[in-house]
């Protein structure tokens, strides 16, 4: 495992120079591209189309190829519409609400190996220290908790299934009308509306299946800013980028 480990670690200087050793630090690094919400969805969408057009023509069914006859996705909320379109094919589809089918359905697109040190598309993860570790999620684990849902600050695994399933379950013309309502985050929009199903689900299922976070953790904290200063992944090529300025 440390063979492998040191492919995945960068040496990182934040002293004056490239001398001041005591500056130094080893970080993990990986890069996840490809697997944030919006590159999830667009696999699961060309899964879902790849897949159901072969059905209908084996099976001879029309199922999801007009709007009369949509085809029902799990990871829509319940009666929302949305089409598909590629190569000049379109599938209809009609929300189903079931989070807990949407998210087994989503963990294929993980594509992680059977290693007990692998995570996301089979790289390798240093086991996280669990017992007196404390983690903060950024960017979409924030959106996600808190943009509808409103649950963002301390992280519990069951509280958030719950709430997904509920709103996953919720008609769209409810969803819509409280939405109207300004009952959401100012700058939730009805795309958030109408894939915050899909994005609870891939969230939940990259936290404690990608990366083995279990269902039990209890100090996870989404949050959006960190001294009012709101944090983004592009963080880290600031540090690696102002390493060597000098230290007051």
């Amino acid at each position: 495992q440390e063979e492998v480990a040191k492919d995945l670690l960068a040496e990182f200087n934040l002293g004056c120079d490239g001398q001041h050793s005591e500056h130094g630090y080893r970080l993990y690094v990986a890069t996840f591209l490809g697997f944030g919400g919006n590159a999830a969805r667009q696999r699961y969408e060309d899964r879902l189309l790849s897949g159901r057009l072969l059905r209908s023509r084996l099976l001879g069914r029309q199922v999801g190829l007009s709007p009369d006859s949509p085809f029902p996705d799990p990871c829509l909320p319940l009666d929302a519409r949305d089409e598909l379109r590629r190569r000049g094919l379109t599938l209809h589809l009609r929300g189903a609400g079931d989070f807990q089918l949407c998210r087994e359905l989503l963990r294929p697109l993980l594509n992680r190996t059977n290693g007990t040190r692998s995570s996301l598309n089979g790289v390798f993860q240093p086991p996280p220290r669990f017992h007196d570790g404390q983690f903060y999620g950024f960017s979409e684990f924030y959106y996600c908790t808190e943009d509808v849902l409103r649950m963002g600050g301390d992280y519990s695994a069951a509280k958030f299934a719950r709430a997904a399933q509920e709103y996953c379950a919720t008609e769209w013309s409810v969803l819509r009308e409280r939405f109207e309502r300004g009952l959401y985050a100012p700058h939730a929009d009805l795309h958030r509306l109408k894939f915050q199903c899909f994005k609870s689900a891939w969230m939940f299922e990259v936290f404690h299946r990608g990366f083995s976070f279990p269902e039990s953790y209890g100090s996870l904290r989404t949050a959006l800013q960190v001294y009012d200063k709101e944090v983004q992944w592009t963080l880290g090529a600031i540090l690696y980028r102002t390493r060597f300025l000098p230290l007051r």
